[in-house]
């Protein structure tokens, strides 16, 4: 679900392969169905442009201004299914994320110079006697004001990433469960971390879930300037 202010439009996403566009104002507040390649897993929303995930690693990017076709029809970079994608706050691109701990950089703009900055990473993985393994990345969150961004994977872990610089800020301490989603508020003040399992070993007894709201020092969340 995501919320246009400018348009007063509400978006919402489902496995019904479709993203329905409604008006909370209007009598009949079903005002457009944008059908869809396949089941959407993820959308954001930066100004009136909504980027959506579905399956089968396809990503659509739609002006709501004008939503009756897709501006640009992309596939994703990672290989691996996508899990979440979220929208620079300064509207030029979004970062993606997939189930086997990587996290891609991509822009909206098709220029060659522009498209020769994006670029994927690794994240979310851990060596435990010798043995790699390989966690999907559920969450990303873009600050609102300094363009880091947070992760939260089955790990149980939260990384603070520059994507400026491509350096790892900081990794807080692991949660007892899966990261299921992460919030920062308008200021940036506050990240709120969801720890939910989210069933990526199957029916299996596992912890409760809780969320936690985090205080953010003054430069918790700032990249480190060029050296």
């Amino acid at each position: 679900v995501e919320f246009c202010a400018s348009r007063g439009v509400l978006a919402t996403g489902s496995w019904d392969r479709t993203v329905r566009l409604w008006d909370p104002r209007q009598p009949a507040p079903l005002v457009n169905t944008l059908p869809l390649p396949d089941r959407v897993f993820s959308m954001s929303l930066v100004g009136s442009k909504l980027v959506v995930a579905t399956a089968g690693r396809h990503v659509l990017v739609y002006d709501l201004a004008q939503p009756s076709a897709a501006l640009q029809r992309r596939e994703s970079s990672l290989k691996f299914q996508t899990r979440c994608v979220a929208c620079f706050p300064n509207g030029t691109g979004y970062a993606i994320s997939s189930v086997d701990g990587r996290v891609a950089i991509e822009y909206f703009d098709g220029a060659e110079a522009v498209q020769a900055q994006k670029y994927a990473f690794k994240c979310h993985r851990r060596n435990e006697n010798g043995v790699d393994t390989v966690y999907p990345v559920n969450a990303l969150a873009f600050h609102p004001l300094f363009g880091t961004f947070a992760s939260g994977g089955c790990d149980g872990v939260v990384n603070l990433w520059d994507p400026q610089n491509k350096k790892r800020l900081r990794a807080y301490p692991r949660f007892d469960t899966s990261v299921a989603a992460l919030a920062f508020n308008t200021e940036g003040s506050q990240l709120a971390i969801a720890a939910s399992y989210t069933y990526e070993e199957g029916e299996r007894d596992h912890p409760t879930d809780k969320i936690f709201v985090r205080t953010l020092g003054e430069s918790e969340a700032k990249p480190k300037a060029r050296k």
